[in-house]
């Protein structure tokens, strides 16, 4: 299928995106600068320029700005998932991911540089662990469809949500030690190891506990 290009944006949309951009960056870096829950909304308005009830028009809550690249992680493994080469499994193209992620030191991944502070801001409030337990409970069941829309099959499919709990957990496990590694030590060479290591472990699990699914296998051959 030939991609097609995206529309550009309209001048009012442009606007709106912009100061949504605005307000996030200021966000980030009063978070930074601050921790998570001594900066205010009306900080934030002030820092980006705007109204308080357009903080809130382009953010319903605090905690989202911080979790404001959400979506992206949702985009980008669908895009693995539903984007794979023919021949590769859904399992095969979430570890792929996994190595480029690492390879191209992917800010979506925290594992790295400056976002090493995004991780102990959020690691520093309570709010904000809450809200990540959270966004990990949908994410395991927004994974679980993927997977399931993957291989035809449908959304309550339970092999598809055993599944997406068991990469969600190793996700979750192998970067935390890999984020570990790099803050103590300041290592990040060491910590993408502990992460694809823990990576392979933890897939390698899941595949034997999806064996004889489509998700672990493609066409004739095991696809993990």
């Amino acid at each position: 299928m030939q991609d097609q290009a995206s529309p550009t944006p309209d001048r009012r949309t442009r606007k709106r995106l912009a100061t949504r951009q605005a307000i996030s960056d200021s966000a980030t870096r009063l978070f930074m600068e601050h921790g998570f829950d001594q900066v205010t909304v009306d900080q934030i308005a002030e820092a980006a320029d705007v109204g308080r009830m357009t903080v809130f028009n382009h953010f319903p809550r605090k905690e989202d700005m911080f979790f404001d690249r959400e979506d992206e992680v949702r985009g980008l493994v669908s895009a693995a998932i539903h984007g794979r080469d023919d021949g590769t499994s859904p399992v095969a193209a979430l570890r792929l991911l996994a190595d480029r992620c690492i390879e191209d030191r992917n800010p979506l991944l925290p594992l790295f540089g400056p976002s090493l502070r995004f991780v102990a801001t959020a690691l520093a409030s309570e709010a904000l662990k809450a809200r990540a337990r959270q966004m990990c409970s949908a994410f395991t069941r927004v994974l679980a469809t993927m997977l399931a829309e993957s291989v035809d099959r449908p959304a309550e499919d339970p092999d598809a949500h055993l599944l997406a709990g068991l990469l969600v957990a190793t996700w979750s496990v192998a970067f935390f030690e890999g984020y570990n590694v790099a803050d103590r030590h300041g290592d990040t060479a060491a910590a993408g190891r502990i992460f694809l290591r823990l990576i392979d472990r933890g897939f390698q699990a899941a595949a034997v506990a999806a064996a004889g699914t489509p998700y672990v296998e493609a066409g004739p051959q095991r696809g993990f």
